[in-house]
């Protein structure tokens, strides 16, 4: 049974260093997950891969099934999960291709299902969510990172958009009151999900782009491509140190 999950954003719909063993289409009673659950081998350890966006990257982020998805790793034995995330820069450090594993978030998203905490409930529950992320998880990840010989950003707070739009320059200014650092469409409800069926969740975030109005280039999805191609490969680089440790 894996106790380790991958869930690959953008520009990780698979996993070359992956040794595919077997998929599992999954029901679930929130619906279908956004593909078949993929069974694999990874530096000769057991995990599962769930590409977010459905295997040919076709389902948006508010049109992602975070329930479906987490219920589904939950019910296969998971324990633990490695979110990799595409985001865009907000803090000036955070440039293109940069690591970064986030330890806190805002949520700015609306009308997505977000609990699973909402019908034929025996009492009202409220998870604590004062840290959104695990912290050993997220060490392992920055440990591994630095072993693998890359510089990854330690901390930053992720704000969760809407989407499937990029923000405006005046909103990245406004997050960037907000105490945000790194901006993308994906972190909630799907960290507050794994917390509410006590997964030990955590991101590893690439900077896909600066956020609107911070860096000098038009933001366009071949600049986007381009970036996520050397950013992936390191967060490849990450994998094969970090899931020794954690199988």
């Amino acid at each position: 049974m894996a106790k380790l999950a991958i869930i690959g954003g953008t520009g990780l719909t698979s996993l070359k260093d992956l040794e595919l063993t077997r998929r599992e289409v999954m029901h679930t009673p929130y619906g279908e997950p956004s593909a078949p659950l993929v069974y694999g081998e990874m530096a000769g350890k057991e995990l599962l891969f769930l590409p977010r966006h459905g295997a040919g990257h076709t389902i948006p982020p508010h049109k992602i099934n975070y329930r479906a998805n987490l219920w589904a790793l939950k019910e296969k034995g998971v324990e633990k999960v490695i979110a990799v995330n595409a985001v865009g820069g907000i803090r000036a450090d955070m440039q293109p291709g940069r690591l970064i594993v986030p330890n806190q978030l805002i949520d700015y998203t609306w009308s997505r299902t977000n609990t699973f905490f909402e019908e034929g409930l025996s009492h009202v529950t409220h998870i604590d969510f004062t840290e959104p992320y695990c912290a050993e998880l997220r060490q392992s990840l920055i440990d591994s990172a630095a072993e693998a010989g890359l510089t990854v950003i330690g901390e930053g707070t992720y704000a969760t958009t809407q989407g499937p739009r990029l923000e405006t320059s005046a909103e990245i200014d406004r997050l960037e009151r907000d105490g945000c650092d790194l901006v993308g469409m994906t972190g909630m409800p799907e960290a507050a999900l794994a917390r509410e069926l006590e997964l030990c969740y955590a991101s590893l975030a690439v900077v896909a782009n600066m956020g609107a109005g911070r860096g000098e280039e038009e933001i366009t999805m071949e600049m986007i491509e381009h970036h996520l191609s050397g950013g992936m490969a390191d967060v490849r680089r990450v994998l094969e140190q970090v899931v020794p440790k954690l199988v």
